[in-house]
């Protein structure tokens, strides 16, 4: 799965430490998202679009490999 997270972070002139801290996550957990090492919660991904203002299928991407 891909991710536009530090585009969109960059969009709005966010930190991953501020937006960690509007989703009430770590910024290490903002980090491992946004480097696709971990996969967050649907409930993580749907509060990180709400803050980001964007659908979370924008946000995130399925990719092919995925689906296997």
């Amino acid at each position: 799965m891909t991710n536009s997270i530090r585009v969109e972070r960059a969009r709005h002139r966010l930190s991953q430490a501020a937006l960690a801290e509007r989703v009430q996550v770590t910024r290490q957990t903002i980090h491992a998202v946004e480097s696709g090492r971990f996969n967050p919660s649907a409930v993580l991904a749907l509060k990180i679009a709400a803050v980001l203002q964007i659908r979370v299928d924008e946000l995130f991407v399925l990719e092919a490999h995925d689906w296997e």
